[in-house]
């Protein structure tokens, strides 16, 4: 019933709260909670969810999102997947070296594009949530678009790994 408490003496704003807590913890700490948000079954599925990051960042962010999402495929599967418009990036680097994707690039994707796309990655690397839940603990303000419960989910799997 404190809980309850609590919220009686302070409405409490989700979005204020996601707020301070990423002010508070350590990037690796909010990567975590992002993944595990993402891994949830009560939140909307990891393609959806990124296109709504995608469609919500800038350029830089949308060309490091395009990245985290290219390593995990790899360079073979790119001209296969949201009809080969990646097809040509991740190239020319050393093998397991992050793919270079300009803001340019990433602007000629759509959200519907990276849906599918990030759907293929999570399908070969189930690994790329984690990745994808640091990258975006360097940019907590975006992370908002997710909405409320996203938002509650990350914050109580915070709070778990802080009492470890």
């Amino acid at each position: 019933m404190d809980i309850l408490q609590q919220y009686a003496a302070r409405p409490t704003d989700t979005h204020e709260d996601f707020d301070e807590v990423a002010r508070q913890v350590s990037p690796d700490v909010l990567g975590d909670g992002l993944a595990q948000a993402m891994r949830s079954d009560k939140t909307p599925p990891f393609e959806n969810m990124v296109g709504q990051l995608f469609g919500q960042s800038n350029g830089q962010q949308r060309a490091g999102l395009l990245a985290q999402l290219v390593r995990s495929l790899g360079p073979g599967l790119l001209s296969s997947i949201a009809g080969g418009v990646l097809g040509r990036l991740g190239q020319g680097g050393a093998a397991g070296a992050e793919p270079r994707i300009s803001p340019a690039d990433a602007e000629q994707v759509t959200a519907d594009q990276v849906k599918e796309i990030a759907a293929a990655a999570e399908k070969k690397d189930p690994g790329v949530l984690d990745r994808i839940g640091a990258y975006y603990a360097q940019h907590p303000d975006v992370v908002k678009v997710l909405g409320g419960s996203a938002l509650a989910i990350a914050l109580g799997q915070i709070a778990n790994r802080m009492k470890r």
